[in-house]
């Protein structure tokens, strides 16, 4: 495992100088609990995958400030109390948190972290974790869009080069590969991750040659069986298919075969099309199509609907990048203080309605009917509350509380699990194939509605009556607050 030693001012200034503020006035040690979830699908999606746990597991195992950062700390122009500094040099993360597993189908409004804590800690911790979950949960939702189109495709991710840094690339492929694509150009990604690696050659190692045919030549000269060439440089159909087929036929007169081709611009379905013919009538039939240039679902769609007979697919740029929506928009929000013993409901609330927060301590669980082993909906209760499989269950919408209906006969499978206690970590973390593994045995639980790629159906989450009871009360309790403050309400509230 890699040590994160180092990285404790991976976060925001706001958050220092929130602890510090804290420690001043002696509340740092006050126990508080934080969610983490987002309010929106991505890309107009009707699911996300969530990924990014093994490295914000990571993180909170190793993180401690070094030398280094408490320097840095001590040289900023708040001029920080000594003791403060002190008190830095032995921070440990301390708190309790509770996750769902990577690879899990996830939905809007759900806690997909619940962390508990001292605020100092919790503090620390929200830029980083929002920051590693709210990227690799995009990235692994953008590519389970993508295999949804290409089917048995091979997929593979091509995006290091245009990856904004180092880490969005390393971290981006594996959440890739989490969510259905079959290998990576990144070589780092293999070699940390597991997973398989792909490369051909470029456009300049044809260039450097005095000839096409010879650049081929000299390519399989090295790779004999394992060969895919890169046909595109200067004439797709009337040079490059041709002397890759040259190529491809003397390979086979040595007992060897081409493995591929790979069309990188131009007209991908025609060119794809003619090659496959031209390939086929000169008999190299097992030799396959890769093609790469720019491609998402949406382009990956549109070939497919025109025919394009292509057997691999190269995605770069509008994967790694999230092309059509660069950010989450993951949120960390206070849900709870502990005072007096017990926890105590905390809410946020706001004229936009989908900004107000769930109170309190919450568990998570997925509602499937025992019949057909699909999900029905997601339930948020009071953490620990058991849901009774034995009777009828009413869900409605938490907002509109008029679309309701009853479910019978089910299995409530908690979705949020122990990861660390008291500062331990009692989490054993999956491998990259365990966890996509469990990936596509969670799709196997939802009907194609809720999967498909244009205007999904929304899939309920739901909150317990308890649960709802609660955050109505509180809603009621802070506006009767607000207008006692203020004189009865005169004016606008």
């Amino acid at each position: 495992m890699q040590t994160q030693e180092g990285w404790a001012l991976h976060t925001d200034k706001y958050q220092i100088t929130m602890m510090y503020a804290h420690w001043k006035n002696g509340t740092h040690l006050r126990r508080r609990a934080f969610d983490l979830y987002f309010r929106r699908l991505p890309f107009g999606n009707g699911f996300a995958v969530f990924a990014g746990l093994e490295r914000a597991v990571q993180y909170l195992d190793n993180l401690k400030f070094s030398p280094e950062e408490i320097q840095y700390l001590a040289d900023q122009p708040e001029k920080f109390d000594p003791a403060f500094l002190d008190l830095l040099r032995n921070f440990r993360f301390t708190g309790n948190v509770q996750g769902m597993k990577e690879g899990t189908v996830v939905f809007p409004n759900e806690p997909l972290l619940r962390l508990e804590g001292t605020i100092l800690e919790l503090q620390l911790v929200e830029t980083a974790l929002l920051n590693f979950i709210g990227y690799q949960t995009l990235i692994a939702t953008k590519a389970a869009r993508i295999k949804s189109v290409a089917g048995n495709d091979t997929l593979l991710e091509f995006g290091t080069r245009r990856a904004q840094e180092k880490d969005a690339a390393l971290w981006g492929a594996r959440a890739a590969y989490l969510a259905g694509f079959d290998g990576t150009s990144n070589l780092q990604a293999g070699e940390r991750f597991g997973i398989p690696v792909s490369g051909t050659h470029s456009h300049a190692w044809v260039q450097d040659f005095d000839s096409e045919l010879e650049a081929f030549r000299a390519f399989v000269k090295a790779y004999p069986d394992d060969s895919v060439l890169l046909v595109d440089t200067y004439d797709t159909l009337r040079s490059g298919v041709p002397h890759a087929i040259q190529v491809g036929l003397e390979l086979k007169e040595q007992g060897h075969r081409l493995a591929g081709i790979r069309l990188d611009s131009g007209d991908l379905a025609y060119l794809s099309k003619e090659a496959r013919r031209m390939l086929d009538e000169a008999g190299l039939t097992d030799t396959r199509i890769v093609a790469s240039s720019d491609l998402d679902e949406d382009t990956l769609l549109n070939l497919k609907s025109q025919g394009a007979q292509v057997d691999a697919w190269g995605v770069g740029t509008r994967l790694i990048t999230a092309y059509d929506q660069p950010a989450l928009g993951a949120v960390y929000k206070l849900v709870a203080r502990y005072q007096n013993n017990e926890w105590v409901p905390s809410i946020k609330i706001s004229s936009n309605p989908e900004k107000v927060t769930t109170p309190g301590l919450k568990s998570v669980y997925r509602i499937i009917d025992r019949h057909t082993n699909k999900a029905r909906a997601d339930l948020i209760t009071p953490a620990g509350q058991q849901v009774d499989e034995g009777k009828t269950l009413t869900l409605f919408h938490p907002i509109h509380t008029y679309r309701k209906k009853k479910v019978r006969h089910f299995r409530a499978v908690p979705l949020l699990e122990p990861i660390f206690e008291n500062g331990k970590r009692v989490y054993e973390l999956p491998t990259l194939e365990e966890i996509k593994a469990h990936y596509q045995e969670q799709r196997t639980l939802f009907w194609e509605e809720y999967l498909r790629l244009l205007n999904p159906e929304e899939f309920p989450v739901d909150l317990s009556d308890e649960l709802w009871e609660t955050k109505q009360n509180l809603i009621r309790k802070i506006y009767q607050q607000i207008r006692t403050e203020n004189g009865n309400g005169n004016g606008k509230s």
